[in-house]
């Protein structure tokens, strides 16, 4: 793939963050788009920006019907679908024991259940077009951090997911990446900071880049130049594939040694936080109703 131009692209979690940043860059070049979000206003604000080659639809990802509603909407504008974004995601505040479980699960069934249903409803298309399938996971799937159990488990899931679509669908042509990106300047990272002092603290302490906030504007170029590319990882910023690399020492006795003394000190601290807010998603979040929104 050498361009953009005449491509149709599908990104869920599209009106804000990280989606948002990628559909207005490659609308730049010449993309046709199919923009799926639950918040029907910034998804309407950010298709009357862009103008002509867009198509929106509100939709919920844990819904398979209303995702295979989303494709066919696409394919009956453009006629097909080349490029696939996974990108919807949320995330949920506290401990394992402090966490909301229906919170927890909202977890899980926007960010796995999400994808699945993404991928499923696109995949013909993509297959007919040969084309290609990004799955958005996050640093998170090989170094997890207290408080957000749900979030790196889903993640590390859905990292998975793309391997094993990977093997899956290589001889028909298509391609399948997952990006993995550190802490990136999101609505979701924004919230989170605005909510609990845990989490600042927290990002305070990480050492050298790791607890660094990325603009989103960086993260949208590194994914333009991936999703060009075909690229079977996307490393947001380009530290975080060393990290993949060094999971073994990531993950060791030894290096999560300052994690858990962090989370002894501030586990019962952030759940405090958690029950003054009453809530253990983002004030955003709850609004849509525990609706999906973009990572």
């Amino acid at each position: 793939m050498t361009g953009f131009a005449g491509k149709v692209v599908f990104v869920t979690g599209a009106a804000r963050g990280v989606g948002e940043e990628v559909a207005r860059r490659l609308h730049r070049r010449g993309a046709r788009l199919v923009l799926v979000d639950l918040d029907a206003e910034p998804l309407t604000d950010l298709a009357a920006a862009l103008g002509d080659r867009v198509v929106t639809q509100v939709a919920d990802v844990t819904d398979l019907a209303a995702m295979d509603a989303a494709v066919a909407a696409g394919i009956d504008a453009f006629g097909g679908i080349d490029i696939v974004i996974a990108n919807a995601g949320v995330a949920s505040y506290g401990s394992v024991l402090g966490v909301d479980p229906v919170a927890f699960r909202r977890v899980v069934d926007v960010n796995i259940l999400g994808v699945f249903h993404t991928v499923r409803a696109a995949l013909p298309a993509i297959i007919e077009r040969k084309g290609y399938v990004l799955v958005v996971s996050s640093l998170a799937a090989f170094a997890a951090e207290p408080g957000m159990a749900a979030y790196a488990a889903s993640k590390a899931g859905v990292e998975h997911f793309a391997n094993a679509l990977r093997l899956e669908v290589a001889h028909h042509g298509v391609a399948v990446g997952s990006a993995h990106m550190g802490w990136i300047d999101t609505p979701l990272v924004r919230d989170a900071k605005a909510d609990l002092g845990t989490f600042r603290t927290m990002l305070d302490t990480l050492p050298g880049p790791v607890g660094k906030t990325t603009s989103v504007q960086a993260c949208g170029q590194r994914f333009e130049k991936g999703i060009e590319r075909r690229a079977r990882r996307i490393d947001v910023p380009g530290w975080v594939a060393a990290a993949r690399w060094l999971r073994p020492l990531v993950q060791s006795r030894l290096a999560e040694g300052r994690t858990r003394r962090h989370a002894a000190a501030t586990m019962s601290e952030m759940d405090a936080e958690v029950a003054a807010l009453g809530r253990s998603v983002s004030a955003r979040t709850r609004a849509l109703g525990d609706g999906h929104t973009a990572g």
